[in-house]
């Protein structure tokens, strides 16, 4: 950790405004105390940030590190027809680009450590370093990637003193390492913003995928959290974090799932450059620099009995407007943009007698499942998702859920301890006793508050299907067990019943099953691009995989449709099954959800469609009879092998065979009527989206790969499968 004392005041002295932003400064209340300059010493760290804004904004300077380039959101350049002045831009991307697009327009600098699933975050920023990336009022972007997440949150902290704007990305075990830095942040009212792909803490266990312990393990240390559900929310909340962390100085975590949001692939909106200009404002012009030597300031010093508590509770005011700015922000941008947040959102709820509460991506699911629930089954239900964490909004939420009988809170995590419940459930309880007394802003309840019940759900990314959902509304119904969890084998699991399917009407759904290291996933990442960037589709694709990632078998799922795609669970119908692992074909549960007249794409060394369909196990020759599904097959390991001239990617580049096959198998570029030649226009652009910085050649040899498996591919006649 960076420690700082400068222009040390032997007596402290209270309030005063410096450069527009009021700065605590904490002592005796009396008018004759005069405060001495004592000393001022800078440790060599804090010496670069002080000279670099006191003398020098603007100069170049970066430090970055990585093994190769990663990429930022390419979005097109037409934006969509609407009545709002800044609608944003169309494109597709995943929750992280969506974060990048944003933090390499408006920050001055990124302080970070690579750490699991933020990692794409901060490598997409240090690759705009590398390039000699300017931000919109023609910094050049800085990266720094020190030891440890404790220290990249140390050169946050001295970056900010110095008046700079900057950013970070973490996750996991490096958010708690930060956790000391984190208090002196915004004790030191800096108003930094840190982007976090929520992740599972290791327990009893290792897993890297999504979580909210980790967030809750630092909600005491006095910064605004806010949650996405998906790619969208993660883009706008970080560009909505920011002003508000200024308005107020305090700083901002914006918060989205681990790569539930940060690695699956949407249709977005990116913010117009214009509109993060006139939205956050300059840099230099909202920020102080509290190491300025000509407008002396105490910052960081020690604190006595005299002098700890006012310093502490004084800073009250600084929290007493987050609540108004963040309003503020949230309805200038929905008035600008169309797109309308606030610190809740009510689904349904009105005359809702049954309620479920979360944050995150599963509340998207929640939604569609309580669309299902009111048409289909009659019932009152309805889903409260909470977008803001801190500061809490206990008035809003107790607003929403008043009028229900019940109402249960999904939370992904679980502390066992507290007797009351995890985090947000505790909070929530806490709000309704205000309510019962009227209390604290609350308006008096004059019926019962409703029953609260909680659970545990989608911890280290388990699946929540909207069977769980609709589980957790019947266990409401019959008024079951308090405390229960969901999607395990467990004596605490409500058990899963009716798990219909949700998908958007007319939807498509591909589900692939491969290994880590085919660029499969990367494939279905542009197959998505190419869905929503070209053929003008909604999109969602993302990948499962564990920690081990590289030789072990990875599952990927995609859905296109026409409407925006609420689902965020694993797909169990699927039109079309991809099958790059030759040896998941002899299990028959990888069949499993493929739609009777679909088809599957597979992975054969053999040219005869006789000798393929010998070697697929009887179990799954049944179950492609009686489903009529039509079998393709090609041999996509022979066809990278022959096309790339790089050897590490003679194994990588049989995923994108893939594509071909994908294109010859859909409709969709007869349905838009384009032409051959528009289409490959579009597929080139997203491969150099992926692969550009690669060079020609592997473009070159990735369009060989995909036209010779659009040409290659074959299918087993009905003639062989009926035989």
């Amino acid at each position: 950790m960076i420690r700082v004392t400068c222009l040390w005041f032997s007596g402290a002295t209270h309030a005063r405004l410096v450069d527009k932003r009021r700065v605590l400064f904490c002592g005796p209340s009396s008018k004759s105390a005069t405060p001495q300059l004592s000393a001022c010493s800078v440790s060599p760290e804090l010496s670069f940030f002080v000279s670099h804004f006191s003398r020098q904004k603007g100069n170049s300077m970066s430090v970055a590190v990585a093994e190769r380039p990663n990429r930022t959101a390419e979005p097109q350049k037409e934006p969509a027809e609407t009545s709002y002045q800044y609608p944003g831009i169309p494109t597709t991307c995943d929750g992280a680009e969506a974060v990048v697009h944003v933090e390499v327009k408006i920050s001055q600098a990124a302080g970070a450590y690579p750490i699991t699933s933020s990692t794409t975050m901060g490598g997409g920023f240090n690759a705009s370093v590398m390039n000699g990336a300017k931000n919109l009022w023609g910094d050049t972007l800085m990266f720094f990637e020190p030891e440890s997440e404790h220290s990249a949150a140390a050169v946050c902290e001295g970056f900010a003193v110095a008046g700079g704007r900057v950013t970070n990305f973490t996750s996991g075990q490096g958010l708690v390492l930060m956790k000391e830095v984190l208090y002196t942040i915004s004790g030191k009212r800096l108003p930094v913003v840190m982007n976090i792909g929520a992740r599972a803490l290791t327990s009893q266990g290792l897993n890297v995928h999504a979580g909210h312990d980790d967030v809750m393990s630092v909600a005491d240390v006095g910064w605004g959290m806010i949650f996405a559900r998906n790619a969208q929310e993660a883009g706008d909340f970080c560009l909505i974090a920011r002003r508000v962390a200024e308005a107020t100085q305090t700083p901002f975590f914006n918060v989205q799932d681990g790569f539930l949001t940060t690695h699956t692939v949407e249709t977005v909106r990116l913010i117009e450059p214009e509109f993060m200009k006139e939205f956050v404002g300059d840099p230099k012009e909202r920020l102080t620099n509290l190491m300025d030597t000509a407008n002396p300031m105490m910052s960081g010093v020690v604190q006595n009995q005299d002098s700890y508590m006012k310093g502490k509770i004084a800073q009250r005011w600084y929290y007493d407007q987050v609540p108004d700015k963040l309003q503020e922000a949230f309805e200038e941008f929905g008035r600008k943009t169309g797109r309308k947040y606030g610190s809740v959102e009510a689904h349904r709820c009105e005359d809702a007698e049954y309620i479920i509460v979360g944050m995150g991506c599963y509340m998207e699911t929640a939604k569609a499942t309580v669309d299902y629930l009111r048409d289909v089954k009659n019932i009152k239900a309805g889903c409260l998702t909470v977008f803001v964490f801190r500061p809490f909004p206990a008035k809003d939420i107790v607003d929403a859920l008043r009028g229900c009988q019940a109402f249960t809170v999904f939370e992904r995590m679980d502390d066992p301890l507290s007797t009351t419940g995890n985090h947000l459930t505790r909070e929530i309880k806490a709000a309704f006793y205000d309510a019962v007394l009227g209390q604290n802003g609350q308006e008096k309840l004059t019926d019962a508050p409703p029953k609260v019940y909680h659970g545990a759900a989608g911890l280290g990314s388990r699946d929540v299907r909207p069977g769980d959902i609709i589980a957790a509304f019947h266990n409401m119904m019959i008024d079951g067990p308090h405390f229960f969890s969901v999607g395990i084998d467990h004596k605490s699991a409500l058990t899963r019943k009716d798990d219909p399917d949700l998908r958007p009407k007319g939807g498509f759904s591909m589900r692939g099953h491969s290994v880590g290291g085919f660029g499969s996933v990367t494939t279905n990442k542009i197959i998505a691009t190419i869905a929503g960037n070209v053929f003008g589709k909604d999109v969602q694709a993302y990948p499962k995989y564990g920690s081990e990632k590289k030789g072990l078998p990875t599952t990927y799922y995609l859905t296109i449709a026409d409407t925006h795609i609420n689902m965020h669970s694993e797909l169990e119908k699927v039109e079309l099954l991809c099958v790059n692992d030759p040896t998941a074909m002899l299990s028959p549960l990888t069949l499993k959800g493929l739609v009777p007249g679909g088809a599957i794409f597979m992975q054969s060394p053999y040219s005869d469609p006789a000798d393929v369909w010998s070697r697929i196990p009887a179990d799954n020759k049944k179950m492609i009879r009686e489903k009529k599904i039509r079998v393709y097959y090609c041999d996509m390991v022979r066809i990278a092998r022959e096309e790339a001239n790089e050897p590490d990617l003679q194994m990588r580049m049989q995923g994108i065979v893939l594509l071909g096959a994908f294109l010859q198998l859909t409709p969709y570029a007869k349905d838009t009527e384009m032409s051959s030649e528009q289409v490959e226009a579009g597929v080139e652009k997203a491969l150099r989206k992926y692969f550009g910085k690669r060079g020609e050649q592997v473009i070159k040899d990735n369009m060989k790969c995909i036209k010779r498996g659009r040409d290659e591919m074959k299918e087993i006649p009905a003639s062989v499968i009926n035989a």
